[in-house]
């Protein structure tokens, strides 16, 4: 109510920047929260990456010891030196 009676003060001018004021202030606030939300969309995202990597860093290195270990298996070429 007495912010009411206050208003009344004013002129139609003020008033009308007072809305516009308050709907910037909404604005802004619904654009934070939307932000706040993609924000931890993101996160998860990235959790989700890190995750995806580890596991593929991981089947990287067994693929790299397997074919380690074939190779150690494979008899080694002759060289021209050795067949002197």
């Amino acid at each position: 109510m007495l912010t009411e009676i206050r208003l009344h003060h004013y002129s139609g001018g003020m008033v009308s920047e007072f809305h516009l004021l308050s709907e910037k202030i909404n604005q802004l606030a619904e654009l934070a929260q939307s932000l706040r939300r993609e924000n931890a969309e993101l996160r998860l995202n990235v959790a989700a990456a890190a995750a995806d990597n580890a596991d593929l860093s991981g089947r990287m290195q067994e693929a790299y010891k397997r074919i380690s270990a074939l190779l150690e298996k494979m008899p080694m070429p002759e060289t021209d030196q050795e067949a002197a």
